[in-house]
């Protein structure tokens, strides 16, 4: 099939690869524009340009895509299908239009729940034990159309956000080609969602990121693995932010219930153990600010933290 990919993240890097490897032509790359990244903001292409240009694929990046050139370049293309992993934008009905065999989306998570920029981080911050990809038809709304074929993945209590992307954007191409047979041969059996179903995933705020001690220690743990390794939580420390990478759930309520939460208890040996509204959490990878991200017990040996010492508060 002549196909239009329509991507940006890692995630959408192996649907694009195994498009290409199933010997289907891909006459356009859709992806966001370079963007600034890192403490020197270095202008930076998205993954999936990256791995179009190495095979020799033509990219446009639109800033945005309605009423761009490149909305016109889609229709004078008149692709087969076009095929959208983690865009970015939402695709404007003009767009929608041109396939002869419609436009689907590869979606990480198990449609209706977790619609939007965020479902996978948003999965493992609310504690979710399962999560999965959806392949379906687009349409105007955000992520509203019609399912076609869907696998799920659990999430282990070692899983972060970044290990999640991983595993989901590999089942998401495995999906993708499992699925594309149906839709070319038009036998492909579309349900549409039950809306009164549907949860909702926005992208993340910096107020997403902020700890709040008061509550429970599996809440903040799962905050802290879904925020992971992206923008990572953060607490304050001497009125500057104080970002926890990796924590671990300490079972022992009766002296977490006496503390006031945010309150250090312990500082040494494998990390910093702190109070929360609902039990201990043991900070095990942490980044102060200024510096790079480091085992606790490493930043112990040069910083003291005595008991009382209490996180939060302030502004970031």
């Amino acid at each position: 099939m002549r196909i239009i990919f329509m991507g940006t993240p890692d995630f959408a890097v192996p649907s694009l690869e195994s498009l290409l490897s199933a010997g289907h032509e891909i006459v356009l790359v859709v992806t966001q524009p370079d963007r600034p990244k890192g403490r020197k903001k270095t202008l930076t292409p998205p993954p999936v340009k990256e791995a179009a240009l190495l095979r020799g694929l033509r990219v446009e990046q639109p800033e945005r895509l309605r009423g761009s050139e490149t909305a016109s370049l889609i229709a004078e293309l008149q692709p087969d299908l076009i095929v959208t992993a983690a865009y970015g934008q939402i695709l404007p009905k003009a767009v929608l239009d041109v396939p002869r065999l419609g436009c689907i989306n590869v979606h990480g998570s198990l449609l209706p729940r977790y619609r939007g920029g965020a479902p996978i981080q948003r999965s493992i911050v609310n504690g979710e034990k399962e999560t999965g990809v959806t392949i379906m038809y687009m349409a105007e709304g955000l992520d509203t159309g019609d399912m076609i074929s869907r696998v799920a993945l659990p999430i282990a209590d070692e899983d972060t956000s970044g290990t999640m992307f991983e595993k989901l954007s590999i089942a998401g191409a495995e999906l993708l080609m499992s699925t594309l047979p149906s839709i070319e041969d038009g036998s492909a059996q579309a349900v549409p969602q039950d809306e009164a179903a549907a949860t909702f995933a926005p992208n993340l705020t910096r107020e997403d990121e902020r700890i709040d001690w008061s509550g429970s220690a599996r809440s903040i743990f799962n905050q802290v693995r879904g925020l992971s390794p992206m923008a990572g939580a953060f607490t304050l420390w001497n009125e500057e932010p104080f970002k926890i990478w990796a924590c671990k759930v300490i079972d022992r309520k009766a002296e977490a219930a006496a503390i006031k939460p945010g309150t250090v208890i312990e500082a040494a040996g494998e990390g910093i153990l702190v109070g929360t509204g609902d039990g201990l959490l043991l900070l095990t990878t942490i980044q102060p600010a200024g510096k790079k991200a480091m085992p606790a017990a490493e930043f112990l040996k040069g910083a003291k933290l005595p008991a009382g010492t209490q996180f939060g508060g302030g502004n970031a």
